[in-house]
């Protein structure tokens, strides 16, 4: 979103929230606009628009937004069918039905979110030759609980600005680097 279209959305603020504005200055309102442009920099305009006009259609306070319920919007938008943690145990469960013997075909046939919470083929094997009982209470709850968590950190991830999740990344990638081999430090570790 480039500076033009993001005071563009927040005249739409002023007029639908006038209260929020009443006494600003110029100043502070030329500000207002750098910060939305800043944090919708990724987003198209279209898309931010329309998630703002998506919430004050259905908002009935009298305040203007901050800039994470309309990244919420944005979201919601982007990905409007999103699989529910029932909906991710299922394919789990189905997947354990052949996971005594082909644990790896299976696996890989997962999507990628589903992928992260169980971890591993062996993980499905294990679940496969676990007691039924056990698997639909037990390792469902735990399943279902992990994944909402997964599902909501990269929810949470993908509305920060991409320049702060390259940051995080290279932070990721640092701290995870593998250590040095002894042998490339003369012998000692």
């Amino acid at each position: 979103m480039t500076n033009d279209e993001a005071l563009k959305i927040i005249t739409v603020f002023q007029l639908n929230y006038p209260d929020n504005f009443r006494g600003k200055s110029d100043l502070v309102i030329k500000a207002t606009v750098e910060l939305w442009e800043k944090m919708f920099a990724d987003e198209p305009y279209a898309l931010v628009n329309a998630a703002v006009i998506a919430h004050m259609a259905t908002d009935t306070s009298r305040f203007m937004p901050p800039i994470g319920v309309i990244k919420e919007a944005v979201r919601k938008l982007q990905q409007p069918e999103e699989m529910t943690q029932q909906e991710a145990w299922n394919i789990v469960a189905k997947a354990l039905r052949n996971s005594a013997y082909g644990s790896e075909d299976e696996f890989q046939k997962l999507p990628s979110q589903i992928k992260r919470v169980v971890g591993s083929p062996r993980q499905l094997r294990e679940w496969a030759l676990m007691d039924t009982d056990t698997v639909q209470s037990v390792v469902a709850s735990n399943f279902q609980r992990s994944f909402k968590a997964i599902q909501s950190r990269e929810q949470e991830f993908q509305k920060l600005p991409s320049g702060v999740r390259q940051y995080m990344a290279e932070l990721t990638r640092e701290v995870f680097k593998p250590l040095p081999d002894a042998a490339e430090n003369g012998g000692q570790g």
